[in-house]
């Protein structure tokens, strides 16, 4: 269950036609509930095929609003068990009552962001509410157990944050070294009922590898050096960084990372932020 936005109180749901008395015509209690809870469903087979495809095998997937359950029977031909969390009631009861005899499939009525991580190894799928994407992320982000995150969001929030468009986010920095990010297919709008005003696209988020027993990469203060860079504090990356470091430290650092000191903080690639860090932390 997609719901219509990314940012602000806004449905990008398209506007029924109001009649002369200011009430939509026709419009019941149950559309009203859609349009405060921005549902917008996934309906294409083909865009559920490919979502699913993307999810991969896993032995345990959480969904965030699994609505009517389209996706949610798709990821159980291929995993163990998926739980999909649906906060509308009544969707939650008719996936329930659809799916009862499933065993790889348990439904539970309520929010998803209330949910405690597994602690066991498992991933997160789902044709999300747009409306809290940022919200989905940070906890997909926190949870230890998280191999990945295959997210239908919208198309702008995904380009954004996998520098689709030559720019990288403070976000998308600040875990890359621990995080893969990476835009794997583009949603039509027509894909969804209603029709929402804007495209999808399929955010993977996938934990990197490290080994056995360990977290990933320990680089002490790398968070809050990728913010500071951010702040933007003397103009440029360059000239933020001179702040703080010998001016000749950060500019052997540039020169070994490969970046011109004009650059734009945003336009600095992830990778290069770390060979950045590294030779700023030694």
């Amino acid at each position: 269950m997609a719901q219509s936005f990314a940012h602000g109180n806004h449905s990008h749901t398209r506007r029924a036609v109001r009649n002369g008395g200011g009430r939509t015509g026709g419009r019941t209690a149950r559309d009203r509930d859609r349009r405060v809870l921005s549902q917008n469903f996934l309906v294409d087979p083909d865009a559920v095929a490919r979502v699913a495809e993307a999810a991969g095998p896993h032995d345990l997937v959480l969904e965030p609003g699994a609505g009517e359950g389209v996706l949610t029977r798709a990821l159980a031909e291929t995993c163990g068990q998926v739980v999909g969390y649906e906060i509308d009631p009544l969707l939650a009861g008719k996936l329930a009552a659809r799916t009862s005899g499933d065993e790889r499939i348990r439904v539970v009525r309520g929010d998803f962001l209330a949910a405690r991580a597994p602690r066991e190894p498992f991933a997160v799928a789902g044709n999300i509410p747009y409306a809290i994407t940022s919200k989905i992320v940070d906890w997909c982000l926190r949870a230890p157990g998280l191999t990945s995150a295959t997210l239908v969001t919208q198309l702008e929030y995904a380009r954004k944050r996998t520098g689709d468009f030559g720019r990288w986010s403070m976000l998308t920095v600040r875990t890359w070294p621990w995080y893969r990010w990476e835009l794997l297919d583009g949603i039509g709008r027509e894909a969804f009922r209603p029709v929402p005003a804007v495209d999808s696209a399929i955010l993977r988020i996938e934990r990197r590898t490290a080994p056995p027993g360990q977290a990933g990469p320990d680089l002490p203060g790398y968070r809050d050096f990728v913010e500071y860079g951010f702040t933007g504090l003397g103009g440029s990356l360059h000239a933020t960084l001179r702040l703080r470091h010998p001016a000749d430290r950060v500019d052997a650092a540039f020169t070994a990372a490969g970046v011109n000191p004009d650059a734009v903080v945003a336009h600095v690639h992830p990778d290069r932020w770390r060979v950045l860090y590294e030779h700023l932390h030694r």
